[in-house]
């Protein structure tokens, strides 16, 4: 009997293998980014059908095989289903989900990335929340996980509101991290200082993205 490994994470994305199953890419808080296949899993009504979406956050065993690990079992505890009914909603987490696996590693610590992207979703899905915000804040902030940001801005003082803004995104746990607000004037700012940090910080072009900015 194979051995069983059981992880926590999140479905980044998946993709059909073959003529039922799928393969699907794990953030997880155990092993960081790790591929799984999950075989039948595009089979009507099988177990495996919905817990092998992009955004399924839970525990799922997994074996060892020749290439990648095989699916075994699986408990979704999140499925984040609004983000299948607002398209806009969905580019976003589709955004944040392609950082994630821009950043994720095989065998890496990605248990402050993985916790991040949890808690990003749950604040887009919030209704009290701004997508613009929650969006700048995660870029920001996954830039800081990864130790990559370069410090404010040359043109942003740290006394100013996107200054002192940037600076407890950068210092705050990730729990307390969306529990402030903005003015438009400000938000503004960080959004821009956002993009300049991503333009700076990561080369890849993501498809998420360009489709929030041509919509947008």
């Amino acid at each position: 009997m194979q051995d069983i490994i059981k992880v926590t994470g999140m479905v980044l994305k998946a993709e059909p293998i073959g003529e039922y199953g799928k393969r699907i890419v794990l953030l997880t808080k155990e092993t960081g980014k790790i591929s799984a296949f999950a075989r039948g899993a595009r089979r009507p009504n099988n177990r495996f059908l919905a817990a092998t979406s992009p955004f399924c956050f839970g525990e799922f065993d997994l074996y060892a095989g020749r290439q990648a690990y095989n699916l075994q079992g699986v408990r979704i505890d999140q499925y984040f289903e609004q983000l299948r009914t607002d398209f806009e909603k969905a580019c976003y987490g589709f955004y944040f989900l392609e950082i994630a696996d821009y950043y994720g590693r095989e065998n890496n610590d990605d248990r402050e990335l993985l916790k991040l992207l949890y808690q990003s979703l749950r604040a887009l899905i919030h209704p009290a929340y701004d997508a613009r915000l929650v969006r700048a804040v995660y870029e920001i902030k996954a830039i800081t996980v990864n130790g990559e940001f370069p410090g404010l801005l040359p043109d942003i003082s740290p006394d100013s509101d996107c200054g002192y803004a940037i600076s407890y995104i950068v210092t705050s746990s990730i729990e307390k991290l969306y529990s402030f607000r903005l003015s438009e004037e400000v938000l503004g700012q960080l959004i821009s200082c956002a993009d300049e940090y991503r333009s700076r910080c990561i080369s890849q072009k993501f498809k998420s993205l360009e489709i929030l900015e041509s919509s947008g």
